[in-house]
């Protein structure tokens, strides 16, 4: 399985990319990542001038901002293939693939992305939000362990989840809960991120900072934002807190001791702790802020 970084992606907001505004914004934005938007934000006759704006604020992102995907049109559309043209010539750091049903969908993108010789580093995410993407699951984080695909994170689309399967969209999302766990194990699997899906009521910070909650309690690794005001308790509910920090620290000082050098398995404070926790506690301390080196959850 591929090695990947951990870079954290707690706060990931949509921003249309016809929205110049809202664009100028983002430098001052604590957010972790931003998605520019050429899909479902944008109008068809707005498409082609999106696209501009988008190169446009790509090419001047600031040094140090926050990771940058741009959702495309889907590639069988009228405005996917220039969509993933002009997004490649761009180059942010990934490209969100929408309404994505299975591998096949993944592997044409990067087959057009190495003929055009996009940089290796330029990254594929996955909208999950269809039916058939859910049935899939498996298949895409097998794709995943592939480092020659590209694909590193996985993005519920829960708005679509409730219009394609008419189950009711209820506060605490009890009938979206199995497929988004679904979510989170296949990519356990693949060693690759999942962002939880938006929250629609912008407005009502409370009710977000519970499913917020309920998301890092999922397993996700953060969550899509569609307002500025959700980036702080996205920021706060996807971050490690103080105990489980020390705790992170403690795992791998023990490992970095000298008499633990190669083991698999030590004790620490009277319980077992194994180098899968090692990749875990290195995991957390990187979204943490702490460096460290690359792991791969999947050792030991």
């Amino acid at each position: 399985m591929p090695i990947r970084p951990a870079r954290p992606r707690r706060s990931v907001l949509y921003v249309p990319a016809s929205n110049e505004r809202a664009l100028a914004k983002v430098a001052a934005l604590s957010c972790d990542a931003v998605i520019v938007d050429l899909e479902d934000a944008v109008a068809p006759q707005a498409k082609a001038a999106a696209r501009e704006a988008m190169r446009a604020f790509v090419a001047g992102r600031p040094s140090g901002g926050p990771e940058i995907a741009v959702r495309i049109n889907p590639l069988a559309s009228p405005w996917g293939t220039d969509d993933l043209l002009a997004a490649r010539a761009a180059r942010p750091d990934a490209i969100l693939l929408p309404k994505v049903e299975g591998p096949r969908d993944i592997l044409d993108a990067d087959d057009a992305l190495d003929e055009t010789d996009a940089p290796p580093q330029l990254a594929l995410w996955a909208m999950i939000e269809t039916p058939r993407a859910v049935l899939n699951l498996g298949a895409l984080a097998e794709l995943a362990r592939d480092a020659a695909a590209r694909l590193c994170c996985f993005v519920a689309g829960t708005n679509d989840l409730v219009k394609e399967t008419g189950v009711r969209a209820t506060p605490d999302r009890r009938y979206l809960s199995p497929w988004l766990m679904q979510i989170v194990l296949c990519a356990r699997a693949a060693g690759i991120d999942a962002l939880d899906g938006v929250g629609n009521d912008f407005r009502d910070l409370d009710a977000f900072a519970r499913e917020c909650a309920e998301g890092r309690n999922m397993g996700f690794d953060g969550k899509t934002l569609i307002h500025p005001a959700q980036i702080e308790p996205a920021n706060r509910a996807f971050s490690p807190d103080a105990e489980e920090v020390a705790e992170a620290r403690a795992v791998v000082a023990a490992f970095a001791a000298p008499e633990n050098a190669g083991k698999g398995v030590i004790r620490i404070d009277g319980r077992m702790v194994e180098r899968l926790h090692l990749a875990q506690a290195e995991r957390l301390l990187a979204r943490a802020g702490e460096p460290g080196p690359r792991v791969d959850l999947q050792q030991g």
